[in-house]
């Protein structure tokens, strides 16, 4: 089983916040995907340095328990490309994880 995190930015790179009902729209197109998502509304900071600047972002997590397949990695890949251009980013991180669920 496959586990994703994906850290949803709650502001675009220019400095316009983004739409809180495409935040929820993401979150319906994975439960209606996956069948099942955990999500972490309150904001996190995250920080990325790039050379002498260190960007800081506030970012939403929804996490994913998926089989392990090539159609959900395929998924993410493609979600991550959309959610780039619709929100405005340089990029978007999902992190895939290998998990056990008991």
């Amino acid at each position: 089983m496959k586990e994703y995190d994906i850290f949803l930015p709650l502001w675009k790179n220019d400095g316009m916040r983004i739409d809180p009902d495409r935040l929820q729209e993401v979150r319906q197109e994975l439960l209606a995907e996956f069948g099942g998502i955990t999500s972490f509304p309150q904001p996190n900071l995250g920080f990325c340095k790039l050379g002498d600047i260190t960007y800081r972002d506030e970012v939403i997590i929804y996490r994913v328990l998926a089989p392990e397949s090539t159609k959900a990695r395929e998924f993410f890949v493609g979600l991550k490309e959309r959610l780039k251009a619709e929100l405005g980013q340089v990029d978007v991180l999902i992190v895939e994880r290998s998990v056990v669920a008991l």
